[in-house]
């Protein structure tokens, strides 16, 4: 029947998901090597719930390969989905043996990481070091997302990694194969990694610093090993450092590689890169002439904001006291968000360039004679209506979600503007907070901000797939 998942439907999806939680018990472990450097000795809570992600990875492979089974796009969307709980899950137990915060905070900090929202629930500058590396790397793998990781390590070519690949909502080809595609991402990536790091050590960090740091930054995570984020380095150098990786972070993958070819023309004449610029431009000056924040301020936030990083430079505090205004800009640059195929969240760029687009052809078309036929091109390549449709309607379903969100937090007494702002930037990955995050909030609210986080990471389809095809499959039962 249409939109049941059968049995074979879940051994396909069992299989691969498998490899994939192999995959994030292997990321869960590198903290031990930070562990042991800074003799922390808290290895076991590590060991075991990495251990037991491979194992049951392991157990899946072995059981369910070699079926012959054939993968398409709707197993490729429930696998994301259900990586990203798993993912979230497997590093809450990590954290709740080492911080000893009860299941659900720990369940949101992971979730936060791993999607790369960079919400915190944590006191940073009183936990271990191998926890902050834990949520860095986790961002560093999100930015990416967990199932191109595997994709690019652990998949041979062929139409699972093409399903896999378009899961997790990426179109783009750099290379002829998915495979290839993956790994050349994988390739610019570290050599931009390597970059932050050098230059955040030469601005003055120390080397665990700027490591952490680069990582949540090039990902546009945000979290921080200050509870002061970037602001508690003091140093505008590094405010300028962090500004340009959040940028690169959020400019597609294919913009890079064309640079790093050597066709440096290519990202200024790219649509979403000249989009983003714009906005940081004529948003930052209106918070500067409007609010009188400071131009570092009123830049580094929008950079911030839109990128969807979510890095700020005065602590949680003042950023409430912020004027509704500078609130309101930032929200807009939360929703809009960076580039598609790059690390950032949000609607992304290339959506609001299509609607806009899709605007002004309806009104040439109005204008125009009968019969005209109006030229539809975005950067040279032809727009269908279908796709200004689909635009339109991810568009509406996005702000759908954060509507439903926004009625229960405001149901639960939480200040109208400041909840929407947290919700915004919760569900755009983004990070940036009006203090309504706590270890002591309600947990509906809470539940809320982890779904919101959850749909925004993987662009909310993959997420209804499964809810679907789980209501089909419990009416069968």
């Amino acid at each position: 029947m249409i939109g049941q998942l059968r049995k074979k439907d879940l051994f396909v999806i069992l299989e691969q998901l498998g490899l994939i939680m192999i995959g994030i018990g292997v990321v869960t472990l590198t903290p031990i090597f930070v562990a042991l450097i800074y003799n922390e000795g808290n290895y076991i809570s590590f060991l075991i719930p990495s251990g037991f992600s491979i194992l049951v990875g392991y157990i899946l492979r072995r059981s369910l390969r070699g079926k012959n089974r054939r993968m398409g796009l709707k197993h490729g969307m429930m696998i994301a989905a259900l990586a990203w709980l798993w993912a979230a899950l497997i590093g809450s137990l990590i954290l709740m043996n080492i911080t000893h915060i009860n299941f659900l905070n720990a369940y949101f900090e992971s979730m936060s990481a791993w999607t790369t929202t960079g919400l915190t629930i944590l006191n940073v500058e009183t936990v271990p070091k191998s926890v902050l590396f834990l949520r860095s790397i986790a961002q560093w793998i999100g930015g990416l997302g967990v199932v191109i990781v595997v994709i690019g390590i652990l998949i041979r070519p062929g139409t699972s990694a093409s399903k896999l690949y378009k899961s997790e909502a990426r179109e783009e080809k750099i290379k002829p194969s998915i495979t290839g595609t993956v790994k050349t991402i994988w390739w610019i990536y570290l050599f931009y990694t390597i970059l932050g790091i050098v230059l955040y050590v030469l601005a003055g960090m120390s080397i665990f610093d700027a490591i952490n740091t680069t990582m949540t930054n090039l990902s546009t995570g945000g979290m921080s090993v200050n509870n002061d984020n970037i602001g508690g380095f003091h140093s505008n150098l590094i405010n300028i450092i962090t500004m340009v990786i959040m940028i690169i972070g959020a400019t597609s993958f294919l913009v890079h590689y064309r640079v790093l070819k050597g066709k440096v023309k290519d990202m200024i004449r790219d649509i979403q890169f000249q989009a983003m610029i714009i906005i940081i431009f004529i948003f930052s000056t209106l918070i500067f002439i409007n609010a009188h924040l400071t131009t570092m301020d009123s830049v580094f936030h929008v950079i911030s904001a839109i990128t969807c990083t979510g890095s700020s430079i005065p602590p949680t505090s003042a950023q409430v006291a912020w004027p509704q205004y500078v609130k309101i800009i930032l929200i807009a640059a939360m929703i809009i968000g960076g580039s598609a195929g790059s690390t950032s969240g949000a609607v992304k760029l290339i959506r609001i360039v299509t609607i806009l687009k899709g605007y002004y052809w309806e009104l040439l078309r109005v204008l125009s004679p009968a019969g005209s036929v109006i030229p539809k091109k975005i950067s040279g390549k032809p727009v269908t209506d279908v796709e200004v449709r689909e635009a339109s309607s991810y568009v509406f379903i996005y702000l759908l979600f954060i509507f439903i969100s926004w009625l229960v937090f405001v149901q639960y007494g939480y200040d109208a503007l400041n909840s929407l702002y947290e919700i915004i930037s919760a569900q755009g990955n983004v990070g940036l907070s009006m203090g309504i995050t706590s270890p002591t909030m309600p947990q509906i609210p809470q539940i809320f901000l982890i779904f919101n986080m959850w749909i925004g990471r993987i662009e909310i389809i993959p997420v209804l797939v499964l809810i679907r095809a789980s209501l089909g499959a419990l009416k069968r039962f």
